[in-house]
């Protein structure tokens, strides 16, 4: 049994079609004690976000609905950029969310999930397209300020344009050693994501190095989220990442409370 997923959305994000409450019931018949939804908002002309001042009366009304039956966490997944950096800081702070995950979605003004191609041409080799995503992410880190945890810091491989994609913490352990030594004097988290499973990639973002690399320098803050866009996506490959931070060595998970975080002992 599970305690959360932390990571789910609805069709309040542009690029799901679930309905809150089909998501909140997959969950309780799965067993979770605790979901956040989090939806996305990204400040780029091709997104459309929701109008939180409409969606939030309507998230209390669900929490109340199901309160015998589940905690709902609201929750928001914020594409953050250094170069909107004022937008992103004004919305986080801008409404009462008890867990934001920044993610990094567009990097260079390029989103990597529609501008891939044109992305991965601006650099002469992978080795160089992905040292400068973490540079931009360590940016982000140092200006971006309110979020709880970084989302699938290592998922630009998600969208390579190369034979092989595959991306190794040893290729990148300078830059990734400087994101994760901020997030922890930060007071920062990471989520892991289980994602890279059902995009082929064999793995959770980020891999198991990351995640050893961030106990090492003493991070204590995890949150595990599928990142599911439809009802059959929640909790999947959850043994995998509960097996995982066990063998890392973490003993908790973390939830949160007005931006928080809560530790919560691994069944």
């Amino acid at each position: 049994m599970f305690f959360e997923d932390y990571h789910l959305h609805t069709n309040a994000s542009s690029d799901s079609e679930a309905a809150a409450e089909d998501m909140i019931e997959k969950a309780i018949a799965l067993g979770f004690r605790e979901i956040a939804l989090t939806d996305h908002v990204d400040f780029d002309d091709r997104y459309t976000y929701t109008d939180y001042n409409s969606y939030i009366p309507e998230l209390i009304r669900l929490q109340e609905k199901y309160s015998d039956r589940i905690k709902i966490i609201l929750g928001v997944e914020i594409g953050l950029d250094n170069k909107v950096k004022d937008d992103v800081n004004s919305f986080a702070s801008s409404f009462p969310f008890d867990f934001i995950i920044g993610s990094s979605h567009s990097v260079a003004k390029y989103d990597l999930y529609y501008d891939r191609e044109k992305f991965f041409s601006l650099f002469k080799d992978k080795k160089e397209a992905y040292g400068y995503y973490f540079s931009e992410l360590i940016e982000n880190i140092k200006t971006c300020g309110p979020f709880c945890v970084y989302g699938h810091m290592d998922f630009v491989n998600r969208y390579g344009t190369y034979d092989d994609n595959s991306l190794s913490y040893f290729d990148y352990s300078d830059l990734a050693d400087m994101a994760l030594k901020l997030l922890i004097e930060k007071g920062k988290g990471i989520e892991i994501n289980t994602s890279g499973f059902r995009y082929g990639l064999g793995q959770t973002h980020p891999s198991i190095d990351f995640v050893k690399r961030y106990k090492e320098l003493g991070g204590e803050i995890i949150t595990v989220g599928s990142d599911a866009h439809r009802p059959e996506d929640i909790g999947k490959n959850f043994t995998v990442a509960y097996d995982m931070l066990k063998t890392v060595g973490f003993k908790y998970i973390s939830a949160f409370r007005y931006q928080k975080p809560v530790f919560k002992k691994i069944d």
